[in-house]
């Protein structure tokens, strides 16, 4: 504190000890704004904070003793936040700053030039400022810049969760190593972690600072990533027959803390139509950047076909959050009732390219934050009873992602399109089909038939809290099936409701899809009951 504020403060001190219980007045000479407190102590305090201000050359002006109160007139002079500055020569040749300027604020242009240095590296960089002199009741000042030592990031340290893949590590590694220590990095950082699939940060990122080295600290934990997705679903089959359809869904992931996951899935539809599907992911083979994907998938329609798919695949991780991967196609159909004359048996062998992204999210209820994946086959296909050889071309593109409006409101985009390019014309047995409560809602699962089809949706959600949402979504679609020459246009309407339960989060919903000019059939609603359990 100023010399010159704690005389005033001394001389004050004396008068308020001879009147403790009269009010003090603290008029500014200047501005004549006053401040009225109770006790000699809250004056002290006032005249105190003047320093706090930047008024570090207040002064008494006079003191006058009223019949009930103490008027106290004070100057604060000039305002060292106001300030004539002068940059020093690193400064003027760093930032291109002009010799001198002039600045109403010069706490906020301190905090400025730190910042700029703290983006370069210089964590301990120290901001001077140097008084020169007061001209026309302004003060100049020379700011300068102690930078001290570039901090780069030097390695990571896990803490917590510690037997996570090698892989993990070398990956963070090999994209922060040697970067610029700065809020943008570990911003980063926190933003890569935040949305991994397998484990989740318990607090941010944490810096040890040595002489020579920037270490951080991560500290995890293993989320639980295991689950049992099972749902129920109530309708009318083509007859218009009630019936039930359902799913199960187990997917047993990272059990052996290398980010691997076995999942099993079986689903009936209405139709009498069954799906099994095997998957096997082994994300970081013998230590590296390549992981191994295989899948099995079973479709059998009552006792007319049956259809079997072997797709082997290899990949490369091109972030925590993108993978390219290269795969085989090896499919085989036969027909089960030679009476059914729509299918035909066929073998297909192929190659095929595709691409994910996946990004997690904060919000436990959103099982992804934006999830986008595209594919590309080459087949080879071969019909056996007419020894017909033909080429063709597999596409399919979905993506999806949570868009925060505000508060608790969301909106949910998802689309989904795919394409079976051929020159032959198509049996039934190898269409695609959708619909269904993860497709085109409103329908029965698996009962639209198709070699192309697009949908997209949207889905407001609002949030009660962070274990229940009311969702309303509308989805419109397109398809075509060049064997039955149709290519009908789709709608599908409804609403939701999403909770978690101690044994999950459970989901409610009822939907309604048709074809555009076909009459509403309140006979048509879908009702879809089912349940995520993660452990």
């Amino acid at each position: 504190m100023p010399k010159s504020l704690l005389y005033i403060i001394a001389i004050f001190w004396t008068v308020f000890l001879q009147a403790q219980q009269r009010d003090f007045w603290l008029i500014d000479k200047d501005t004549q704004t006053k401040n009225i407190v109770k006790d000699s102590a809250a004056a002290v305090k006032f005249l105190d904070s003047l320093a706090q201000t930047s008024y570090f050359f207040a002064k008494l002006h006079s003191v006058e003793n009223k019949d009930q109160h103490t008027e106290i007139y004070y100057d604060k002079g000039p305002n060292f936040n106001q300030a004539q500055v002068k940059f020093s020569d690193s400064l003027q040749k760093e930032f291109n700053y002009p010799k001198e300027i002039y600045v109403k604020n010069l706490d906020s242009l301190k905090l400025k030039i730190n910042q700029r240095y703290r983006d370069k590296g210089f964590a301990f960089n120290r901001v001077r400022t140097k008084f020169i002199e007061i001209k026309n009741d302004k003060p100049t000042i020379e700011i300068s810049v102690v930078p001290a030592q570039q901090r780069r990031i030097n390695s990571f340290v896990v803490r917590g969760y510690e037997r996570v893949p090698k892989r993990f590590v070398k990956n963070l590694e090999k994209a922060y190593l040697g970067k610029v220590y700065d809020d943008k990095n570990l911003v980063a950082i926190n933003k890569d972690l935040q949305g991994h699939t397998f484990v989740s940060l318990e607090k941010p990122p944490q810096t040890l600072f040595t002489k020579d080295s920037t270490q951080i600290y991560l500290f995890l934990q293993k989320k639980r990533v295991n689950n049992f997705d099972g749902m129920l679903g109530f309708g009318n089959d083509k007859t218009e027959k009630f019936t039930f359809n359902g799913t199960i869904n187990i997917a047993l992931r990272n059990m052996f803390n290398g980010f691997e996951s076995i999942s099993l899935y079986w689903q009936r539809n209405p139709d009498k139509g069954q799906t099994f599907d095997l998957q096997t992911d082994i994300p970081y083979t013998f230590k590296s950047n390549v992981g191994v994907n295989v899948g099995v998938n079973i479709y059998r329609q009552d006792s007319t076909f049956a259809t079997v798919k072997f797709r082997p695949a290899l990949y490369l991780h091109l972030s925590q959050n993108q993978k390219i991967g290269l795969r085989g196609i090896f499919e085989s159909s036969a027909v089960l009732d030679s009476l059914y004359t729509q299918a035909q048996d066929f073998t297909k062998k192929g190659i095929g390219v595709w691409y994910q992204y996946q990004s997690g999210s904060d919000i436990p209820l959103f099982i992804y934050n934006t999830n986008i994946r595209a594919e590309v086959d080459f087949i080879k296909s071969n019909y056996d009873k007419t020894n017909l050889s033909v080429n063709q071309m597999r596409y399919f593109v979905s993506g999806e992602h949570n868009f925060h409006l505000k508060g608790n409101h969301y909106l949910n985009l998802r689309g989904e399109s795919a394409l079976l390019s051929a020159k032959n014309d198509l049996s039934v047995n190898e269409l695609f089909r959708f619909g269904g409560w993860n497709s085109m809602r409103g329908f029965n699962e698996l009962s639209l038939v198709s070699d192309f089809y697009a949908f997209g949706g949207a889905e407001y959600r609002y949030l009660v809290n962070d274990q229940a949402f009311f969702d309303v979504f509308a989805q419109y679609g397109t398809m075509s099936n060049k064997s039955l020459n149709a290519s009908p246009s789709l709608y599908s309407l409804g609403l939701g409701f999403n909770f978690f339960l101690p044994v999950g989060l459970m989901s409610f919903q009822i939907s309604n899809g048709n074809q555009f000019g076909n009459p509403f059939k309140f006979s048509e609603t879908k009702i879809h009951w089912g349940i995520v359990s993660r452990f």
